[in-house]
């Protein structure tokens, strides 16, 4: 992973360790966006028209491959916040809706700002168990979480969600996947989630203005989509009511660049391997959690779990974040305290540095 590192000016002059708030852009993916806008200039119209009806299919062939779903079940949307938003103006308001309590707000607001009974689970170490009696209590029949907790960075089992949806087929299981996309080698199609969405500009490196929806099979039995547009008939003025469930989601032009980014950047992570950076990702939890912990920086909830993802939220103040920032640390505040994230472009030595300025007060 080190030879990555030269691919991120950013790099060159801090210790990034801000992921989970933006990715970084890499010099090549800038080169391409360059060349883009330059094909733009030149090519006009012509230019935009070639790239609708051949790279946007591309690119949405692109994510469904990197995540295991199939292509025409497929969306291509701005950011996961619309493309939930759209979801859920298709979905029967009887849906009895269990959400966790301080979860992403783009998670939990769309639900609660409609008219759905909503259920809670607490956010602690025994999440899954948490949600597991919830179910089971409360006759719920959509579960909506992201896969990993923004402000702590707590992960859901997926063996968990597996097991659940295996247990209660007919429960829905909505997935904000942006704090986990691009972290493992996922599989859409083999996993518990009926719906997964994410925008791409955190660990996918994709920039903003881009994201995803996929779909199983049968989630369009349970959702009515009220979404429309030109575009989601392929410019088929006779196609208005043949559009399928996913195309739903794109009923307007797609911005060959944002999208063209994601595209670009799945393919750049390809090259480095998914297996390769869920590896490295595991050895940097493993040594920022242990380090974390014998400086009891971390909440009980996090150092009860077994397995965790490379967020983590330490006990700090205003003080210790500025003296952090002098330091060229980029990190954030979130919650009480102050939140580092670690991607692939990261290293065990950023973690020492880190750890070095804690321990000594900066």
């Amino acid at each position: 992973m080190e030879n990555t590192r030269k691919h991120f000016p950013v790099l060159s002059h801090s210790i990034y360790a801000n992921t989970a708030s933006a990715g970084l852009l890499n010099d090549d993916l800038m080169e391409w966006r360059q060349e883009h806008d330059l094909d733009y200039l030149i090519g006009g119209s012509t230019m935009q028209t070639k790239a609708r009806y051949t790279e946007i299919p591309k690119i949405r062939k692109t994510v469904a491959k990197f995540f295991g779903g199939k292509p025409e079940n497929t969306a291509l949307v701005p950011n996961f916040s619309l493309g939930l938003n759209m979801l859920l103006e298709g979905m029967e308001g009887d849906e009895k809706v269990l959400l966790v309590k301080n979860d992403y707000p783009s998670v939990n607001w769309p639900f609660e700002y409609r008219d759905f009974k909503i259920a809670y689970v607490a956010l602690d170490a025994n999440l899954e168990e948490n949600i597991l009696q919830k179910i089971k209590s409360d006759k719920i029949s959509v579960l909506a979480l992201s896969l990993v907790q923004w402000v702590n960075g707590i992960k859901i089992d997926m063996d968990f969600l597996k097991s659940l949806k295996k247990e209660y087929p007919d429960l829905i299981i909505i997935a904000d996947g942006t704090q986990f996309c691009g972290t493992t080698d996922f599989n859409f199609e083999a996993s518990g989630i009926d719906v997964l969405g994410a925008s791409g500009y955190k660990w996918l490196l994709g920039g903003y203005g881009n994201g995803f929806f996929l779909f199983k099979d049968g989630i369009k039995n349970r959702f009515s989509s009220q979404t429309m547009g030109f575009n989601a008939a392929d410019t088929d003025i006779k196609a208005r009511d043949d559009v399928r469930f996913a195309m739903h989601f794109e009923p307007g032009h797609l911005d060959t660049l944002n999208f063209g980014s994601l595209k670009f950047s799945l393919d750049y992570l390809e090259s480095i391997g998914k297996t390769s950076i869920e590896n490295h990702l595991k050895k940097l939890s493993s040594k920022a959690k242990k380090e974390f912990t014998e400086l009891q920086l971390l909440e009980d909830a996090v150092v009860a779990r077994k397995s965790h993802s490379t967020i983590f939220n330490i006990k700090g103040d205003e003080t210790l974040f500025q003296k952090l920032k002098d330091n060229n640390v980029v990190c954030s505040q979130r919650g009480d305290g102050i939140r580092f994230s670690f991607h692939f472009y990261n290293t065990e030595k950023d973690i020492d540095t880190i750890m070095q300025l804690l321990k000594t007060g900066i």
